[in-house]
């Protein structure tokens, strides 16, 4: 298959020498952060090239659902919805694990987690065919062997199906993997953990030897009841999830191993029912297999998620010792990066925005880190002190408060960037729009239905013609919107294309205040304005 050619754009007033490039970027792999990537760079004017070593989508079973605030920022984008028809199972109830604990905020009138019922295969389905709609080139069975860059492009040499070719392009993401290629390539450090432990999952129906109780537990015949929730034995950890009303039972095991698993080869019923015998002591019969999983756990974090024209997101960038948090961490990390690397790539970057990707999203992948850590600690004691330490801790999370606090930490939403110079003050500064309630010419709408093309928004809410007439300079770039709300909580805010808040002015703020300080935030972030005189 031979690249397509087409003349480089300028990025930050510099091109590639009079050469010619293949892609404004090129994407390593096409996995969820790597999909969502390329669809935001089209979106934002700019030609991915994805390349993906694999031939077809796998159908290995990998992540088996969506949560957090990922779902909210796919609202935003108008993909929700697809995504939710895409669902293999009902919405399930707000209840997820932490760290050999149980988290079940169902007493909440509004939790601040929630999850869909996606595997990951579905998920890529519905971003490949939203890539396809906007015109995303991928390449399957396209391996990138090396990487290579200078100061103007930067170049991956690939195997592909017909023999080695080159590709260059303005910048290059590597969305590879936890193995990463990119990240290799370029001599970023990836410092961690590896815990000596497998973990297997699988959801099963069960036979008539086995009857699901009213409580969640198992009644097995020739053995005994089998508790729902986590049992720990001296060989690993037992985790259950069912209910009489589902004919789908959930099982889950911990064991300690050194084996080196290849990700590529699913696991079998078989290998799944050996570990089950293993940590239960006893046989535990399952009928049928609807999904069957495995996976370890490290922690690793890279030390740089940029490199000159190279950067990382995804697995690449991060790997948490913990499940339900990879795929919102990854795809958070795409939609962050694609529109600053688009300003650049169109020549409009103001000077250090490209670095403010791993300034942030280091930051949140810190965050995410520190919990799910905190989650190996709850796990993995085996002593009477640490089992004490999780029956103290599942009594503390039967209050509202520590619920609501750890359900905003897993979900990533409690992230707020940290917004540098005068409107940075703001407490909304930095972080997530709220979710208005719009009352416009057009009715009613919300916030998230501004940000479907993902260009920044200004949101004037107390009809400030001061504050419009000074974004008027970049309104080829901006999009300006007048609305009403209901105890509107600024006079006006300027929305990223990820939808952090870059400026707020606050209700009944002065002109003298609030229009130099917008003029500010709008040059910090989206470049001079077009007219510069």
């Amino acid at each position: 298959m031979r690249a397509l050619s087409f003349t480089a754009r300028q990025a930050n007033g510099r091109t590639d020498g009079g050469g010619r490039v293949d892609a404004d970027v090129i994407v390593v792999g096409a996995g969820p952060t790597g999909l969502m990537l390329a669809c935001e760079l089209r979106l934002a004017g700019v030609r991915p090239l994805v390349l993906e070593r694999q031939p077809r989508r796998r159908d290995t079973p990998k992540a088996g659902g969506l949560g957090g605030r990922i779902l909210e920022l796919l609202r935003h984008r108008g993909l929700l919805e697809r995504c939710e028809a895409a669902c293999t199972g009902p919405v399930p109830a707000p209840r997820f694990p932490f760290g050999g604990v149980h988290l079940d905020l169902t007493r909440l009138d509004d939790p601040p987690l929630h999850a869909l019922s996606l595997p990951q295969q579905r998920l890529e389905e519905v971003l490949d065919e939203r890539a396809g709609e906007l015109g995303v080139e991928i390449r399957r069975g396209h391996q990138v062997a090396g990487v290579v860059q200078d100061e103007e492009s930067v170049s991956a040499q690939v195997l592909g199906p017909d023999g080695p070719y080159r590709v260059t392009a303005c910048y290059l993401a590597g969305c590879d993997g936890a193995r990463s290629r990119v990240r290799d390539g370029a001599g970023i450090a990836f410092p961690g953990t590896v815990y000596p432990e497998v973990n297997r999952l699988a959801q099963v129906t069960l036979p008539d030897s086995v009857t699901v109780l009213g409580n969640g537990d198992l009644d097995v015949a020739g053995h005994g009841t089998v508790r729902g929730g986590f049992t720990r034995t001296d060989r690993g950890l037992l985790g259950v999830g069912a209910s009489p009303d589902s004919p789908v039972v959930s099982l889950f095991t911990t064991e300690d191993e050194t084996a080196e698993y290849d990700d590529d080869i699913p696991m079998s019923l078989t290998e799944f029912q050996d570990s089950l015998r293993r940590v239960l002591g006893a046989d535990l019969p399952v009928d049928e297999a609807v999904r069957l999983s495995r996976f370890t756990f490290k922690a690793r974090h890279a030390e740089h998620y940029r490199k000159g024209r190279i950067l990382l997101a995804g697995d690449a960038a991060h790997l948490f010792p913990a499940t339900g948090v990879a795929i919102n961490a990854g795809m958070l990390d795409a939609v962050n990066l694609a529109w600053k690397l688009a300003a650049d790539v169109h020549g409009r970057s103001p000077d250090g925005l490209l670095d403010t990707y791993h300034d942030e999203r280091h930051l949140a992948g810190e965050r995410t880190m520190l919990h799910t850590r905190a989650q190996v600690a709850l796990r993995r004691g085996t002593d009477p002190a640490a089992e004490a330490l999780r029956e103290v801790f599942q009594e503390l999370l039967t209050d509202e408060q520590p619920q609501r606090r750890l359900g905003t930490l897993i979900a990533g939403s409690d992230i707020r960037y940290p917004m540098p110079g005068p409107f940075g003050h703001h407490p909304l500064a930095g972080a997530f729009v709220p979710d208005l309630t719009l009352h416009g010419d057009g009715g009613v709408t919300g916030v998230g239905e501004l940000l479907h093309t993902a260009r920044p928004v200004l949101l004037d809410l107390a009809d400030r013609e001061d504050l419009r007439r000074a974004a008027a300079g970049w309104h080829s770039r901006v999009d300006i919107h007048t609305a009403k709300t209901d105890d509107r909580p600024a006079d006006a805010l300027l929305v990223r294309p990820d939808a952090h808040i870059a400026w707020a002015a606050a209700v009944d703020e002065s002109r003298d205040d609030a229009v130099p300080a917008l003029r500010e935030a709008l040059t910090h972030w989206f470049g001079a304005p077009d007219n510069r005189a």
